[in-house]
């Protein structure tokens, strides 16, 4: 996942941002795709390309809207380099995922739903990712880790760093 671009949606992302939707456009439930494709390249969904993408598509942009918001891979503010996600699920939660979670925050300075300064990491509190056999788990990225204590988060962060 790479953030190529600050909030103003320059030439350079429209026609990318084209390009994606111009492979997806004679697919049958293109638009899931051509978002997340889109959040591959862009780093994020906001406004200014969620209407490029409605404009395009000539779907209303409450559609749009309405899809990035009701799925939790979708975001409408940048997220770091390494998205961590630490299951809040009840199986996670029992075996201790808010003290997981409450290192994470220590660790990497940061409260869930903000991204480092430096773009490096985003914090999230997720619901249940259906790996509730390695509770508690959490994900950086596509990177799972199950069966944490708070004493593993530091060597996380560090390998990510």
């Amino acid at each position: 996942m790479s953030q190529c671009c600050a909030s103003e949606l320059n030439q350079e992302a429209k026609d990318k941002i084209y390009e994606i939707i111009a492979a997806h456009k004679d697919k049958p439930g293109l638009l899931i795709p051509i978002l997340h494709e889109v959040q591959e390249f862009y780093g994020y969904l906001p406004f200014e390309v969620q209407k490029l993408i409605a404009e395009e598509l000539n779907i209303p942009l409450a559609d749009i809207y309405g899809v990035v918001t009701f799925y939790s891979r979708f975001s409408l503010t940048p997220v770091g380099k390494y998205k961590v996600g630490v299951c809040m699920g009840t199986a996670c939660y029992v075996k201790g995922s808010d003290k997981v979670l409450e290192e994470f925050k220590k660790q990497l300075g940061l409260e869930v739903g903000e991204t480092s300064e430096d773009g490096m990491f985003s914090l999230e509190a997720t619901r249940c990712i259906g790996a509730c056999g390695l509770a508690p788990v959490i994900t950086v990225n596509e990177d799972v880790y199950g069966k944490l204590f708070a004493e593993d988060v530091k060597d996380i962060v560090e390998k990510y760093k």
